[in-house]
Parts: structure tokens; sequence; C-alpha cells
């Protein structure tokens, strides 16, 4: 009887991943990144992800999962007019309906085994653009038209509001292998947009991938002494995101977002507030810029601090950059209450059981607060003045208790959906 020949080892599974930049200064497209590859690697640890981003060439990334480290690939794919580079979008489309010729991220694509978009969560829509919108989307239709399995994570859908950029986002998500929203009423605008083609197998409910973020524990430098001690006393602390874009832009506000309420006003009688009855307030920037940029975190953060009388600014700390999503996210789990204005931020602290509050200026925040039985948590400055949005933020504080308990009760739920989507996507991608 003739042995039988030795079984090929497999190799191992390749996708990639697009719409969650790791070289943002954004950590809530940051957390996405991270919780999508975490997602992978801890079912396979020997998958070979490339995640695509806006920078120039390609090159190595390293993750680290628990005590484990792991290696991603970067590779560059612009929205560039400049269609003759290898790294622009719209070559990348040119070149795989002319087999590939050469193109090293059209190879990468046609060899995975599916390609992952997440949109950077609120991206897949024409509200910032044409321009935007097929940044979001070239990806999309390039993994159609490479047959590549197309697996959209759970994100919002919408609002389309020019016919032919609706058309083209129907389509997508009528011919996605699946399609997560990531809460219920970002699922009402999948339903809206698909119609009738609506398919329940495939076209699906869950929550934000970032509610299943691992925490890292905060590196040197990024607490100061007096944050630390902080955080390790039984008083604690409570914690507030500013978001730079809104507060050192408030005619953005207005104009962007349609704020009744002014918005740095609102969050300096916030901090003040807290100041005045005893806490200790650590202001968390979420989205990492350099002074100058509009939408730097830090420097709004820096305002707000500044803008105390000097006896109060000794209650008020700053956490200090560089820093990752996950770092932040151990932090934010150490806070007695917490309100952001950046989303990402918001659920770092409700994924970590904080009782949290939002000052939110889209309907995204609702959703995702609904998920968690978290609903008035949410302050909406377009329709409440500045008087009143303060007033409802500090009802959110004072009622941390009772709305920590209850968050505490819907949390097991929600983890519990964060593994049974992730375990659909891996199945729909061949990777179960």
């Amino acid at each position: 009887m003739q042995p039988s020949p030795p079984s090929r080892p497999q190799s191992p599974p390749q996708l990639c991943l697009f719409g969650a930049a790791p070289s943002t200064g954004n950590l809530g497209v940051s957390a996405l990144y991270h919780s999508a590859v975490a997602g992978v690697l801890s079912a396979h640890p020997l998958a070979q992800i490339t995640v695509f981003d806006f920078g120039r060439g390609s090159g190595p990334l390293q993750v680290r999962l628990g005590t484990a480290q792991h290696r991603v690939t970067r590779m560059a794919a612009n929205n560039s007019k400049r269609f003759w580079r290898m790294d622009s979008m719209a070559c990348m489309r040119l070149m795989g309906r002319l087999g590939g010729l050469g193109n090293p991220a059209v190879r990468v694509v046609r060899n995975s085994q599916a390609v992952w978009d997440v949109s950077g969560g609120d991206s897949f829509t024409d509200l910032y653009g044409e321009k935007r919108f097929w940044t979001t989307t070239h990806p999309k239709f390039l993994a159609l038209e490479l047959g590549r399995p197309l697996v959209l994570l759970p994100q919002t859908y919408g609002p389309f509001e020019t016919p032919r950029l609706r058309t083209l986002a129907e389509e997508v998500t009528r011919k996605a292998t699946v399609a997560w929203a990531r809460d219920e009423r970002s699922f009402e605008a999948l339903r809206e947009l698909l119609g009738p083609e609506l398919d329940p197998a495939r076209h699906r409910v869950g929550v934000d991938l970032a509610f299943g973020l691992p925490t890292t524990e905060p590196r040197m430098g990024m607490l100061d002494s007096k944050t630390k001690a902080w955080l390790g006393e039984p008083a604690g602390a409570v914690g507030i995101n500013v978001s730079g874009l809104i507060y050192l832009d408030p005619s953005a506000a207005k104009t962007r977002y349609g704020f009744r309420a002014d918005y740095a006003e609102l969050i300096d009688g916030l901090v003040r507030s807290l100041v005045e009855r005893g806490e200790r307030v650590i202001l968390v920037p979420h989205v990492i810029e350099p002074k100058g940029n509009i939408e730097s975190d830090p420097e709004a953060c820096a305002r707000v601090r500044e803008q105390l009388p000097e006896a109060l600014r000794k209650q008020v700390s700053i956490l200090t950059p560089p820093y990752t999503a996950s770092e932040v996210k151990a932090v934010l789990g150490r806070l007695r209450w917490f309100c952001g204005t950046r989303m990402h931020s918001t659920i770092g602290s409700l994924s970590s059981g904080v009782p949290t509050a939002a000052v939110a200026y889209s309907l995204k925040f609702q959703g995702v607060f609904e998920t968690c039985d978290q609903a008035e948590g949410v302050a909406d400055p377009r329709s409440l003045d500045t008087r009143e949005a303060l007033a409802h933020l500090l009802t959110s504080y004072d009622e941390r208790s009772a709305r920590g308990a209850r968050l505490a009760a819907a949390l097991p739920q929600v983890q519990a959906k964060v593994q049974e989507q992730m375990q659909h996507l891996l199945a729909a991608s061949g990777l179960a």
C-alpha cells in the first residue's frame, strides 16, 4: 500500500482593508482599523492583511495584540487626478480591467480572499461632495470589478442627495457579498437605499466595530503625574473630548451643522461647572493634529483650559499625544463620567462601561447611544440653545450612577453582537 502523499500546507489567508487608514490623526478611524485587524488576527494569527491609506508607496506596520506582535502591510490608494500614478484609484480600476498590467495594488486585491471596506465609519455618502464620495466608492467598485467578495463592515449609509450617486451607492450595496449597518437607524437608511433588493441574509444590522477595540496600557508621557494620580485614586476623574473643528471654527458649527448653541461657550461652561462641583477634569483629544490645524483637538483643549481662572485650572489636565485609540480607551475606562463630541471617543467610553454623554452634531450619535440604552445622553446643539444643552449634559452627569447601571445591563448584549458580527464577517470572507 502506497503511503499517502504529504498534504500541502495551506497558505495563510490574504485580506484587504479599505476605509480605515491607520496613518491619519483621527483616532476614530484608527479605532476602526485596529478593531478590524484585531478581529481577523485573533481568528487567523498568520493572516496577511493589506490596509490601504492615502500616503505614498507601501511598507510594514506593527500591530500589538496583548503581548503578541503582528505585521500588516500598508499600501497607498489615492483619489488622485494624476491617473498615471500606480496608487491612483482611477489607474487601479483601469489596469484592473486590462488584466492588471503590473499594478501592485491590483495584484494584491485580486489575490485576496475578500475586500473589507468601512468607509471611515460614516463617509459612504455624498454629503461631503462628489470627490469624497468617489474616495470611498472607488475601492468598492475595484473589488467588484476584480471579482473579489466585497464585505461592507458596520457603517452608516447615506444620505445620498444626488440621484446619480445614489444609484451608484445602491449598486454597490446590492452587489456586495454582505453589508452591515452599525445601528438600527443606519440600517433603516440601508433599507431605504435598497428597497425590494434588501436581502436579510446579506444586509444586516450590528454595532460599530470600535465596540470591540482592545485596550493597551498608556505609554510613558501620555499621562502626566497629576493625571496618573487622579486615575489611581478612589475619587477618580471625569473626562471631556473637545472637537477642534467646532471649537476653533465656531462659524462652521452654525453654517455646516446648524448649531443653535454656542459650542465654545457650552464646553467652557461644562468644564467650569464640573470643576466648581469639585471634579477633576481630564480633557481628551481624539483628532491629533498640530497647532494651527483647524481640526486640532489638542489646541482646542489647551484653549479650554487657558480660559479658566488660575485657581480652577489646576483641576484640569490634558492627555499628551502621541497615543493610539487603544491607549485612549484604556484611560476612558478609568473615568467616572465622560462627555465627547467626536463619536468614537464616546464609543470608547460606552464600550468600557462608563456613563457617557455626547454633544451631537449629526444623527449618527443617536443610533449608537440607543444601542447601549443611553439615548437620553445625547445633547443636540442643533435643537437646544447653549443653556439648554448645558443643563442636558449636567443632568447626565448628575444621573451617572443610574445611567451607568443601565449601560452595564445593556453591554453584554452589545458585546455578544460584536462577536456574532465578526464571525459572520469572517465566514462571508471565507475565513471562518
